[in-house]
């Protein structure tokens, strides 16, 4: 295994850390609520990155995604592109692709996904589709949804058409999420039955990749408060106490980003990757969760602070942990696969 980034992808990951850097700030983030920011949006499109994933592969995503997770940016970045652009690309027709790819590359159509299958969605006669999904992230600002029905068939609707309804729900992070009500809702159906369990892998790989850049901008504000917070004439970085929370919070940052790395160079290279994105699921919601927790802690009082740029943190990493499925329950599919694994002669 080789997760040494490419030429292309180190230079989508360097347009994207500028990019959100500059753009995605306090202040931004404040004044963006609970919704998303349209214009860094808009910029992220302009400057090419969601269209690029098609070309620099999953591993390229989730490094894409790692920028947007250290600065918490409220855009549909991953959704868009693991539940539009792959899941189209790899698994549309023809005609599909010719017909969605374009809006989905420039921004002007956003998807996302209601993922993962839970028996609330059915198909009815006719290609039209039943149910409700409870938390779709990103779903305001959606045009396309991307739903798992029942039998784990994969069908696209569109928001604003007859017979889909979105409410707004508040999350913990400010995912600019929404409730989905199909009432006999056109739908068409977006690849086989295998796609269902690709763009689930794909997904837990690159929500797993946002929790490496959370993880990533929790630790280096603890860092830089420990580090120039003094205590009885001595900087709290001293502290030996100090020090090994942040070497366990690194230690569990880098377990985060290796396995996401594994997970979607597996799929880049066409090798199955079901277990690996299960793996990296796991830790980034159970070591995630510690990570934002080590980052609010080492703050000491200012992170008890709602306003203050770790809680930010600290929320995104609780609504990653929660979407990915918990970390007991992630393992717990990840035992039941490996036991149903063949043994290999």
């Amino acid at each position: 295994m080789d997760f040494t980034p490419s030429e292309e992808q180190r230079a989508a990951q360097g347009l994207a850390s500028r990019i959100f850097a500059d753009l995605s700030t306090h202040d931004r983030l404040v004044a963006a609520g609970s919704g998303s920011d349209t214009e860094l949006w808009k910029e992220l499109c302009a400057a090419g990155l969601p269209g690029a994933a098609e070309e620099i592969g999953l591993l390229g995503l989730v490094l894409m995604l790692e920028e947007q997770g250290r600065t918490t940016a409220q855009v549909p970045f991953a959704a868009s592109c693991v539940y539009g652009l792959l899941a189209v690309a790899g698994h549309g027709t023809d005609e599909q692709r010719e017909r969605l790819l374009p809006p989905l590359r420039d921004g002007t159509a956003v998807a996302t996904g209601a993922f993962p299958a839970c028996g609330a969605v059915h198909v009815e006669t006719g290609a039209r589709l039943s149910g409700g999904v409870p938390f779709v992230p990103w779903l305001r600002d959606a045009t396309h949804v991307l739903v798992a029905a029942a039998d784990r068939a994969l069908w696209l609707v569109r928001t604003g058409e007859r017979g889909v309804r979105t409410e707004p729900v508040e999350t913990t992070a400010a995912w600019s999420a929404g409730r989905l009500v199909l009432d006999g809702a056109s739908a068409e159906r977006l690849g086989d039955v295998g796609a269902y369990e690709d763009v689930l892998a794909g997904a837990r790989t690159a929500f797993a990749g946002v929790q490496a850049g959370v993880c990533a901008g929790s630790v280096a504000r603890a860092v830089e408060h420990t580090g120039t917070r003094e205590q009885f004439g001595r900087p709290l970085s001293t502290k030996q106490a100090v020090l090994l929370r942040a070497a366990d919070a690194y230690m569990d940052t880098e377990a985060i980003r290796v396995t996401a790395y594994e997970a979607a160079w597996r799929r880049d290279e066409g090798l199955p990757y079901g277990k690996q994105a299960l793996t990296a699921a796991w830790w980034a919601s159970e070591a995630g969760k510690r990570v934002v927790h080590t980052g609010q802690h080492l703050h000491g009082g200012t992170g008890a602070d709602l306003d203050h740029p770790v809680h930010r943190h600290f929320l995104w990493g609780r609504q990653l942990d929660a979407y990915l499925g918990s970390g007991g329950g992630v393992l717990q599919e990840l035992g039941t696969l490996l036991t149903e694994e063949e043994p290999e002669e």
